[in-house]
């Protein structure tokens, strides 16, 4: 416990006495951290680089796999609208490897909307989309048979 307690006062007293930021004993000759500025030993501080570069990689891939989904999002909504396609879209995608996934709610909303379209492309979805009077098309049918008898009355002696 002494020797714990010596040492940090002794660190203490080393940091207070010169005043002006050393900035090259946290770094080596080109600036560079080497173990003892970060108070590691050598496998340690092996360690900690390594972490380092793991965690980057995978920052790494998490960004790119982002940068697909959004690019996945782009082909479905182009799909959608009939746009043209973007080749950058497609590289972005193909770049990420890997399956790409559309989020839930993503794809819900695609889906619906899809059901609508494919809905409204039916017959039976286009006659209910016209605002049609069928009083009127019925009276005006009616009118045009009454229209032909007469016609055909006028012409045949036998009717």
């Amino acid at each position: 416990m002494a020797f714990f307690m010596k040492q940090m006062m002794a660190d203490k007293l080393k940091n207070m006495g010169t005043g002006s930021g050393d900035d090259e004993s946290k770094g080596g000759s080109d600036g560079k951290e080497t173990p003892q500025s970060k108070g590691m030993s050598r496998e340690e501080f092996e360690e900690y680089q390594r972490q380092l570069v793991e965690e980057k990689i995978q920052r790494d891939k998490d960004f790119a796999m982002k940068k697909a989904e959004r690019a996945n999002l782009r082909v479905q909504l182009r799909d959608k609208y009939r746009l043209p396609e973007s080749a950058q879209d497609d590289a972005t995608m193909q770049m990420a490897g890997g399956e790409v996934y559309l989020p839930e709610e993503l794809a819900k909303m695609v889906e619906e909307d899809e059901e609508q379209e494919e809905a409204n492309d039916s017959l039976l979805g286009k006659i209910q989309n016209l605002d049609l009077d069928f009083e009127s098309i019925k009276s005006k049918a009616q009118t045009t048979i009454t229209e032909v008898k007469q016609a055909a009355e006028e012409k045949c002696a036998l009717m």
